[in-house]
């Protein structure tokens, strides 16, 4: 019992109790002074100090004096935490009803409690509160240190203990569950980046975990549910972890991954074979399993750092040992205070302070900043790759440029020498026959000196347009048709004929090979020299024109035509077909007593067919 403790009226201050009087009981009124009280020093854990009323529901009497009439500041009662409810009495009167455990309803509030202490019912001298702490089965009875005073200056007090415990753990909720999902996510499109999905299912599984702080009650049927999740969600998050552990120190270990997944199943087997009544036998052992692996967990990552020798990577072990630490500390809190007392203090366990979240926080912290600094030297790597294939390729399309440009050149140079050989065939056969039979007639005196002259004027001609032929190759197609017009345009006029001519071939290059000119050349030449031999015309037009993709020559005059049998004499039109077939074109001839129209119509190609000698 807390005796003589004043607060004197003019210099309000807060009173903590460091002793109390308790008595066992399950009544609903408080009992009387008769009752069996016995004095206890708080924080009061009997399951270290009465074993044998560990688990009993108990009234807990705190006796304090004021000195004199208080002002009407209000006062307050706090108490950092009252796990399964209760119930607070000031000097006979029921302050407040915190909710209770019961065979319905399951109470878990690890929240701090602030009651409200009205000036009316504080007295001048001799004040007593009643606190009821119920108790929850197989747990031993605890209960904290209290303090007294003025509600303002407890409130800071309150305030930052809620905030810790049950604010921080919200957050925990909420970021794991975001960024777990987040993950996951990012690890379903590239489901090849395990760790990943490692890290998004730890932090979801720690979201779950976490959510027994932020719950104050729930019926007894959903909180038997919710301790096997409970259970199930803190093992797996372990498991989860030291399988990250390993594929991040590129250890592939079946056997040991089996062996911790046959761990994992261990808490569901026992509560399905045992039934919800070996909850503590449960969280005694099966946690207690989970220490070595802990462990484990660590020294691995100690192991990882040495190999990889990076600060990064050094944050992971840091994290690690915070976290496994703090979840050894919590264990003890729960299970083995006196040992925990021992190796720090017995008023830190007093406090009752639950750690493992705040350094799991702390290990999602280092295991996200981990795989970003993965994400970002893989985004490096994969910059610098780039850098170096754009300067590979760029290198390439030099080389293939050069390569291209060699390659143009030589099949140029390859062309114009079959070119000039198609071409060089077509005299031999055409300009180099007539003059062998022209001299073999002159050497017999088979031949007058007039035809001598027709003769040799007739291959000059076929000269020159092999020559502008092969002129087209440097120059234009327009360039050997000028040529060619600027010859026959003096020589029509000097037989007697008008000549017109009509060239359209736009502005840009024909894509016409040399040979492709001259058997074009040869055939307007053939057509020419037919009209001014045999129409007796005395106008003659030449259009030549491109269509599209094609080129078109229409030779038409006035003269007074041939028939079909002077046609089929001779070899002048055959000869014309030939070329024009040679050239992949067709040659149509209309002739009638008003003249003769030859129209030859030639596909415009980069490389035309080679005239069939």
């Amino acid at each position: 019992m807390l005796g003589a403790c004043v607060a004197p009226a003019a210099a309000a201050r807060i009173i903590e109790a460091g002793t109390a009087a308790v008595v066992l009981g399950s009544g609903d009124a408080p009992p009387g002074d008769t009752a069996a009280w016995r004095t206890v020093t708080l924080p009061d854990d009997a399951g270290l100090s009465r074993p044998s009323a560990a688990e009993r529901e108990a009234w807990y009497r705190i006796d304090f004096e004021l000195s004199s009439a208080h002002d009407a500041a209000p006062w307050a009662l706090y108490l950092p935490y009252l796990y399964y409810g209760g119930d607070v009495w000031l000097n006979g009167v029921e302050m407040s009803a915190i909710p209770l455990l019961s065979d319905r309803m399951r109470v878990w509030a690890y929240r701090p409690r602030l009651v409200s202490l009205p000036a009316p019912a504080l007295r001048a001298g001799a004040n007593r509160i009643l606190i009821r702490v119920a108790q929850a089965p197989g747990l031993p009875l605890r209960f904290p240190v209290v303090s007294i005073g003025p509600e303002a200056e407890l409130q800071p007090i309150h305030e930052r203990r809620l905030f810790w415990t049950r604010v921080v753990p919200q957050f925990s909720v909420l970021a794991s569950l975001l960024a777990g999902a987040w993950v996951l996510l990012i690890w379903a499109r590239r489901p090849q980046e395990c760790l990943y999905g490692l890290f998004g299912i730890a932090a979801l599984l720690w979201s779950v975990r976490s959510l027994n702080f932020t719950i104050d009650s729930m019926t007894l049927a959903m909180w038997n549910w919710w301790r096997l999740v409970f259970h199930c969600s803190t093992a797996a998050f372990v498991i989860v972890m030291a399988w990250f552990t390993l594929r991040l120190a590129g250890i592939r270990a079946p056997r040991i991954e089996r062996g911790l997944l046959a761990l994992l199943l261990v808490g569901p087997v026992w509560y399905a074979t045992q039934g919800f009544d070996a909850d503590m036998l449960v969280a005694r052992w099966w946690m207690a399993s989970l220490i070595p692996v802990a462990l484990g967990i660590v020294a691995v990552s100690f192991w990882i750092v040495w190999k990889q020798r990076t600060l990064t990577a050094a944050l992971l072990p840091v994290a690690m040992t915070v976290a496994v630490a703090f979840g050894i500390h919590d264990y003890l809190l729960t299970f083995h205070p006196p040992l925990l007392a021992w190796l720090v203090s017995k008023h830190w366990v007093g406090q009752r302070i639950f750690m493992m979240h705040y350094g799991t926080d702390a290990l999602l912290l280092a295991m996200g900043a981990l795989l970003t600094a993965r994400f970002i030297d893989s985004l490096k790597s994969l910059e610098n790759f780039n850098q170096t294939l754009e300067s590979r390729i760029a290198d390439r399309e030099r080389l293939l440029a050069a390569n291209f440009e060699q390659l143009t050149r030589l099949q140029i140079s390859r062309a114009a020498a079959d070119e000039r050989q198609l071409i060089m065939r077509d005299l031999h056969d055409g300009l180099g026959s007539r003059l062998c039979t022209t001299l073999l007639r002159v050497e017999r005196g088979a031949i007058a000196t007039p035809q001598i002259a027709d003769m040799l004027r007739a291959c000059i001609a076929d000269m020159r347009i092999a020559l502008d032929a092969l002129a087209s190759q440097e120059a234009d197609v327009a360039t050997a048709v000028g040529e060619f017009m600027y010859r026959w345009n003096e020589q029509l006029i000097s037989a007697g004929i008008q000549p017109s001519w009509d060239i359209e071939l736009g502005d840009t290059r024909l894509p016409l090979a040399p040979h492709a000119t001259h058997q074009l050349l040869r055939i307007a030449q053939e057509a020419l020299a037919n009209a001014l031999k045999h129409s007796g015309a005395t106008a003659l037009k030449v259009a030549l024109r491109r269509d599209q993709d094609r080129l078109e020559l229409r030779i038409e005059d006035n003269g007074h035509g041939f028939t079909a049998r002077e046609r089929s004499i001779g070899r002048g039109l055959a000869n014309m077909r030939q070329r024009a077939q040679g050239l992949g074109g067709s040659l149509s001839v209309q002739s009638d007593a008003a003249g003769t129209a030859l129209i030859l119509r030639v596909p415009l190609t980069t490389e035309n067919p080679p005239h069939a000698a």
